[in-house]
């Protein structure tokens, strides 16, 4: 899919037009969304958990929330979907884990028009029930929602395109967050899952020591709005290709700047230094 086929700017407005706008501009959000071990853990355990806990509580007390569009590391496609069916089939994409793993539950509906509303705006998305919410989304959305009563839809990654796509794509949803809906980009600023395992699997569970510059460095680049050094990030740091071999948990954040106006102040709403091998769990909100 080429950037010829995606609407115009204009043609945004127009479609946008079928929901209705609200007084306050929806910010958006990049975070991560833990990994398969915390599961079962619960807010008191785990101090990411309960930041997204009481980012939800932020959120629900100071916006008119309409419904949340995902963009999950974990659904991955050629081509970009949207998810339009009206219940979210949780999906557990995760193997080997002990029993109590697969018996964590979170029942979100979906949103239908508003799913219909990103193909109206960006006519090349093909529209898709055959999804739900993957362990990419509702890991992060029982934390930041935990009564499941926000409409909830994901938006898939096409694997195969070049990150300026991703990041294009971003700016064709912006009137998204007129009309009351919550743009997350769900990833892992460093991810290698490789390198993790290889230390993972003998017990291991520090850091290599590179993981703290990287996370450091990108941080830096969006305090100073430096986005054409994240689109690039295989080449405009030594770190880029070991901190992100696959495109599926990086790409979230583009979506994410792409949708991101200058005047947006940029907030990190987790950012611990990373702890566990080739992981990061920097997440921040915008708006």
């Amino acid at each position: 899919m080429g950037f010829a086929a995606m609407s115009t700017i204009n043609s945004l407005k127009t479609f946008a037009d079928t929901l209705p706008e609200q007084e306050k501009r929806m910010p958006v959000l990049f975070t991560s969304h833990g990994n398969p071990m915390d599961i079962p853990l619960s807010r008191e355990q785990r101090p990411f958990w309960n930041a997204l806990f009481e980012l939800g509580k932020d959120l629900r007390k100071s916006y008119d929330l309409k419904a949340a569009l995902v963009v999950s590391a974990h659904w991955c496609t050629r081509g970009t979907f949207v998810n339009i069916s009206p219940k979210q089939e949780q999906i557990y994409d995760y193997y080997g884990f002990p029993e109590n793993y697969y018996k964590v539950y979170y029942h979100a509906g979906g949103s239908p028009e508003t799913a219909h509303e990103v193909k109206k705006m960006v006519p090349s998305v093909t529209e898709t029930a055959d999804w739900g919410l993957d362990h990419g989304a509702w890991p992060m959305l029982m934390h930041l929602f935990p009564n499941a009563d926000i409409p909830v839809f994901q938006l898939s990654i096409d694997y195969y395109a070049k990150p300026e796509y991703h990041y294009e794509l971003g700016k064709q949803l912006k009137a998204l967050r007129e009309k009351g809906v919550l743009m997350i980009g769900s990833g892992s600023l460093i991810h290698n899952l490789k390198l993790a395992m290889q230390k993972m699997q003998t017990g291991d569970m520090t850091p290599y020591g590179w993981e703290a510059e990287y996370d450091l460095w990108i941080k830096q680049q969006i305090n100073e709005r430096n986005f054409a050094n994240i689109l690039n990030y295989e080449n405009s740091h030594k770190l880029g290709k070991l901190a992100a071999p696959t495109p599926d948990h990086y790409v979230p954040i583009l979506y994410s700047l792409g949708l991101t106006d200058s005047k947006d102040d940029i907030r990190f709403f987790y950012e611990d230094p990373p702890a566990l091998p080739a992981f990061s769990e920097r997440s921040f909100i915008t708006g």
